[in-house]
């Protein structure tokens, strides 16, 4: 009988230990792929509904120029009025959103994160961005992404069943933001190098060389296998100087600089705009915003309006390989006025297309040979971004798998480095950093006075 009794024990444990080893190898990743099946759906309507957008504000634009002065002004201001009305945290690039939610996603502050990531969020974001570029916003849909991901991931995450295994929020946060650059740019390994780097540096900063250097080793073997992701194109980057790493330098330095620089503007900006006191200040401001660009789309460079990704491609694809100086600064005062109206919208695009007239004139002024001149855009898009973000690992590789130059790794590489050091001399902190504190202070302060007012 005992013996019996023993038996069947044994086989309720075996049954047991099976049925917990098969929730964890397919139950547990299950809300991952479907998240990211979600995701990546999301991320291409989004993507057509962005490319068609800013294809009709360069259509309107070469149409009737004067259009402009109608169109911008009331693509601002509904875009403003939709995120003001519907969901605040939707503005801006949502990145810091994203960055304040793996922060709030704890017991006592998870409810925070309902503010910060959900349906409603996602859809404001969408729309408000969507009305910004048909109206010639300065603005990218890469940053908007990685904040939808994560909306998605944490939607998912609330709706899993509870006998499902228990995930962690904040990585279910991390994970989707990943996914969300990844399916943006249509680079996985950036996706990946993105999270590590900016997202949970402050849980591995005492490893994070290593981790670095696993993923892209083993990211890069697994590109040369599975083939390039391409966001921009085959730039020709053969047959370079074996003095061009001079040229890097210099573009990385003015580039990181003005990278860095910018960032300032925009909270000074941000910060002289909260001391308005009233919507109608507030309008005024972004009317301000619009008018400039078209004044500056219209009597001087249309350079000025969209992503930018024309401008990178036009530099990098075309025989001329000069932009013209006016350019870097078209592409700085657009972001800076777009992303300061309050509306939705990234500055990774923008960002990119900066650093690429930058390093357009450096060569230009260096009078490089056309291969050279690749090399430094793409040294110059790495060394701004680097200056926004303070990720230059991260800009590095998102560069890399844009164009698949291999080759050009360690140009790259150097370029990054050098804009992160010379843009710290500017501010310690990116942008991304003052904007996630501002969030959360801001959040915080909001739970303090609802708890004075239920008291």
């Amino acid at each position: 009988m005992k013996k019996s009794l023993y038996i069947v024990q044994l086989l309720k444990n075996k049954f047991e230990g099976s049925s917990a080893r098969f929730k964890n190898s397919v139950l547990q990743p299950l809300p991952y792929w479907i998240a990211s099946l979600i995701t990546g759906l999301i991320a291409v309507l989004y993507a057509k509904l962005f490319a068609l957008g800013e294809g009709l504000t360069f259509y309107l634009f070469h149409l009737h120029a004067w259009l402009l002065f109608i169109v911008t002004p009331v693509c601002f201001v509904a875009s403003w009025w939709v995120v003001k009305r519907y969901a605040d945290y939707a503005r801006g690039s949502g990145i810091p959103q994203v960055m304040s939610a793996i922060e709030f996603a704890t017991p006592k502050h998870n409810f925070l994160v309902d503010k910060l990531l959900s349906i409603r969020v996602m859809i404001i974001k969408i729309i408000s961005s969507l009305l910004m570029i048909v109206g010639g916003g300065a603005i990218g849909r890469e940053g908007p992404t990685i904040q939808i991901a994560a909306c998605v991931f944490r939607k998912v995450n609330q709706l899993t069943p509870k006998f499902f295994p228990k995930l962690s929020r904040r990585n279910m946060i991390m994970t989707g933001a990943a996914a969300g650059l990844a399916a943006a740019f249509n680079t996985p390994l950036g996706g990946i190098v993105f999270a590590v780097e900016e997202l949970t540096k402050t849980h591995i900063n005492n490893f994070k060389i290593a981790i670095f250097s696993a993923v892209i080793i083993a990211g890069l073997t697994a590109q040369a296998i599975l083939g390039p992701y391409l966001y921009l194109g085959f730039p020709d980057v053969r047959n370079l100087s074996t003095f061009i790493f001079v040229g890097v330098i210099i573009v990385a330095a003015i580039a990181g600089l003005m990278g860095a620089t910018m960032s300032k503007l925009i909270l000074a900006l941000l910060k002289w705009k909260s001391t308005f006191r009233s919507k109608s200040t507030e309008i005024i401001y972004i009317l301000c915003c619009a008018f400039v660009i078209c004044i500056i789309a219209f009597f001087f460079n249309e350079g000025i309006l969209g992503s930018g990704k024309a401008e990178m491609s036009a530099v990098l694809f075309t025989p001329d390989k000069y932009s013209g100086w006016q350019l870097p600064i078209y592409r700085i005062v657009g972001p800076v006025l777009s992303f300061t109206t309050g509306s939705a919208g990234g500055i990774f695009a923008p960002s990119l297309s900066a650093g690429a007239g930058i390093g357009s004139l450096v060569a230009h002024l260096m009078n490089e040979t056309p291969t050279n001149s690749n090399l430094l855009i793409l040294a110059g898009m790495v060394a701004f971004l680097t200056g926004v973000t303070r990720s230059p690992f991260t800009s590095a590789i998102l560069v890399l798998e844009m164009t698949d130059r291999h080759n050009v790794i360690f140009h790259l590489m150097v370029a990054g480095m050098i804009a992160s050091l010379i843009s710290s001399l500017v501010d310690k902190r990116s942008l991304y950093d003052h904007l996630k504190h501002q969030y959360m202070h801001g959040l915080l302060q909001e739970e303090k006075e609802n708890e004075l007012k239920s008291n």
